[in-house]
């Protein structure tokens, strides 16, 4: 049996209706901020339930207008987590900032017991990142962070629709950072990216710098960007956006019956924390087992798509070095480095698929 990763030649089989809707583009001309993006931008706001939304080129542009337009400049710090996609370090390091970064818990995500002791009086920022689609534990983090009056950019490209006791990721922070790439919950045919916030200034500030800062043709308030979300783009992202949460609840199920079967070989594959009051999408289902790289092996062969997300933390990366980390200093994130493996957990898997991976595994221990 093949148990395929990337799921897109399923999602997007009947594309017959975001083809016609192109059709339509092609007659209006209305390519750039076009009213697909406002439409778009309208029902993303209500999904993560906060008052803006602001299309944008890429979850990684998301991240970096967010922090230059709360003021992040040349010499100030950063706080994340090692264990992220390289563009949240990215966006802080083009801003002109220094990553600082604070060690991971058991659920892959920056703990908050260590985050006051990197905060240093350059601090200027924290960065959670939702690792996986699990939310951060953000009233904690908020709690730190109104303390030392830090803002909060929430990195939550891997997590949409995802929520702490109802209240939606994009929604705890100044402002959320969301991606839109072919591999995310809610995706679209490239990049896109948006940025979710309740702050009206910062919603008139970003939606000038997403476009060059033109306030008219002819008018240029500041100095900004060219990061549009292409109506192109919006096209698509509105043909899915009715369909995300039976996307976001097929991926839950997916991941429980993993849960379930995985749990009887806890000597061997170590499950992280589920917690009751939360809503963790599973952008990926990732556990730690034992022999890791032997299993990863055992299950291409066996026709199972998996991945590592990932196996070199940001710290010991090359890019970083200047930053004068070393192997050590951040335990919890390196070993799970070493032992993580990531199941394929998408909508279109079907039962037996699922079970096939879960005996492979079992055949493999």
């Amino acid at each position: 049996m093949k148990v395929k990763y990337s799921y897109l030649e399923e999602q997007f089989a009947d594309s017959e209706e975001i083809i016609n809707n192109i059709r339509n583009l092609l007659k209006a001309a209305d390519y750039t901020l076009g009213e697909e993006v406002a439409k778009f931008e309208k029902d993303f706001a209500k999904l993560c339930r906060t008052k803006y939304a602001i299309g944008v080129g890429s979850g990684t542009d998301a991240l970096l207008l967010s922090l230059e337009a709360i003021g992040i400049r040349d010499g100030d710090e950063v706080i994340t987590a090692p264990n992220t996609f390289i563009a949240t370090v990215g966006a802080i390091a083009t801003s002109g900032a220094r990553p600082v970064f604070v060690d991971v818990d058991d659920d892959y995500n920056i703990n908050p017991d260590l985050i006051e002791e990197a905060i240093t009086e350059r601090t200027r920022a924290i960065m959670p990142v939702h690792y996986t689609g699990n939310p951060a534990r953000m009233q904690r983090i908020m709690d730190i962070a109104n303390k030392y009056d830090l803002p909060v950019i929430e990195d939550a490209c891997q997590a949409i629709s995802a929520a702490i006791n109802g209240q939606s990721v994009g929604s705890f922070g100044i402002t959320g950072a969301f991606s839109l790439h072919p591999l995310k919950n809610l995706n679209v045919w490239g990049d896109g990216g948006v940025i979710t916030t309740n702050s009206n200034d910062l919603d008139e500030k970003l939606r000038l710098m997403r476009n060059h800062g033109l306030k008219t043709r002819d008018e240029v308030e500041l100095f900004g960007y060219n990061s549009r979300l292409d109506t192109l783009q919006a096209i698509v992202g509105n043909h899915l956006m009715n369909e995300v949460d039976e996307i976001t609840e097929t991926r839950i199920r997916n991941a429980k019956i993993y849960d379930d079967a995985l749990s009887e070989l806890n000597s061997h594959i170590t499950i992280p924390s589920r917690d009751d009051n939360v809503r963790h999408v599973y952008h990926l289902y990732i556990v730690q087992a034992k022999d890791r790289d032997r299993l990863y092996a055992y299950l291409l062969e066996n026709g199972v798509e998996t991945k590592i997300h990932y196996p070199i933390p940001l710290h010991l990366q090359r890019a970083s070095e200047s930053l004068g980390y070393k192997e050590g200093d951040f335990p919890v994130c390196e070993a799970q480095c070493k032992s993580i493996i990531t199941l394929p957990v998408h909508q279109h898997l079907t039962d037996d698929q699922i079970n096939y991976v879960i005996d492979k595994i079992r055949q493999f221990y």
